[in-house]
């Protein structure tokens, strides 16, 4: 089996008292077509506490899962979730340490330029439209985000950028890493370029 870990969304219900982890089925759909077998990371195994940070229990699921690569999926804006930001932030450690394959989509790309250090600004015009790729990646792709990387992070170089010129796919140029910030799993029907394309990362 080709296990890949999935970073999950979080979503609260303050009528119900309840803070849940989520997943678009349909990013489920798009790695299983790929022929993954997909795992959700529970966001709540790594917790800040009076001491410090803990994160031994996601060590311990990481251990168990023992995944062959990394998706950070997208939703919620960096910040909104402490809990997440400190998971994907070790998922990204760990992805390093273990040379493992990873891809960041939307936020996903956004955390890991932030994890070396690139900032982010307020984008227009990039929710709910679609625009053209210009770059090493073309074609037409969809955008749902409200901000984009300031820069080109350190270690990595641009794939693609949208027709304002604002960065829209990066890949580390050592480790087997990219970031889309386009959503392949919010297409009405999951385009061939996309899955090929992550099927050739994840190898």
């Amino acid at each position: 089996m080709k296990i890949v870990a999935v970073s999950q969304r979080v979503e609260i219900f303050p009528e119900r008292g309840e803070i849940r982890d989520a997943l678009d089925q349909r990013l489920i759909t798009f790695l299983s077509v790929a022929g993954y077998v997909p795992v959700p990371v529970p966001n709540g195994l790594y917790t800040e506490m009076p001491d410090g940070l803990h994160h031994e229990a996601l060590d311990v699921w990481l251990a168990a899962v023992a995944p062959m690569a990394i998706l950070l999926s997208g939703g919620n804006d960096i910040g909104q979730c402490n809990a997440r930001d400190l998971t994907e932030g070790w998922l990204l450690d760990y992805a390093q340490e273990h040379q493992l394959p990873l891809l960041g989509i939307c936020r996903g790309m956004q955390m890991m330029a932030q994890w070396v250090g690139t900032g982010l600004h307020p984008v227009i015009a990039h929710v709910g439209i679609r625009h053209r790729l210009l770059g090493e990646i073309t074609g037409e792709v969809n955008s749902y985000h409200g901000f984009a990387l300031a820069n080109c992070p350190k270690g990595f170089e641009v794939l693609a950028r949208s027709e304002d010129l604002e960065i829209e796919a990066i890949r580390h140029v050592s480790l087997p890493w990219e970031g889309w910030m386009w959503h392949p799993e919010r297409e009405n029907a999951l385009i061939p370029y996309d899955i090929e394309r992550l099927r050739a990362l994840f190898k």
